[in-house]
């Protein structure tokens, strides 16, 4: 008699065991399914942004295709193409992209010399020279003039342009606060 009562104890302890599983098991399941509708979702989401990528992709071949025949009916009738002039420079040091940088805004004002590099950058003027001519060498186009014994300098307009809208020189954007910093 005495087992008996022990083993309707057990199970019952069992039953409330059971139970008590049951209900972490069920909140488990919710939670994976919330987890799955939301995967669902995003999947959904991310299908109509691809297809929407791909149809502005296919208008924006066409519109190069159209484009290129307008080229091609122009140049017959006499039209000629503006071809982009191409800059092959090689990568700058951030010593360098910082001289760079400080000859392209102060140039705004009018030609720059080395002192004047020197002055807002604290690099020796000896050491300014030796950048502009490592990138001189890389193929950065810097046009020198030498006025009454001193060099000023200024960028190839062109490149000036293809700098501004395609970062040629890939310059790093963390070492604009460096020129701003020391202006």
């Amino acid at each position: 008699m005495i087992e008996n009562n022990r083993k309707k104890s057990d199970s019952s302890l069992d039953f409330g065991a059971s139970e008590e599983l049951q209900s972490i098991f069920d909140s488990i399941r919710e939670e994976i399914d919330d987890h799955l509708c939301s995967i669902n979702e995003n999947t959904n989401e991310l299908q109509s942004n691809y297809e929407y990528i791909s149809q502005v992709d296919a208008k924006l071949d066409k519109l190069s295709e159209r484009l290129d025949q307008m080229q091609m009916f122009l140049q017959r009738y006499g039209f000629s193409v503006e071809e982009k002039p191409k800059f092959n420079c090689q990568p700058l040091t951030k010593k360098e992209q910082e001289v760079f940088l400080l000859l392209y805004t102060l140039e705004e004002k009018g030609a720059v010399s080395y002192d004047d590099i020197a002055r807002r950058s604290g690099i020796p003027s000896d050491s300014v020279a030796i950048y502009i001519t490592c990138m001189i060498q890389k193929g950065v186009p810097i046009i020198k003039r030498c006025i009454h014994n001193k060099m000023y300098m200024k960028l190839d307009k062109d490149f000036k342009k293809a700098q501004a809208k395609e970062n040629v020189l890939k310059i790093s954007q963390t070492i604009i606060p460096n020129i701003v910093k020391n202006r």
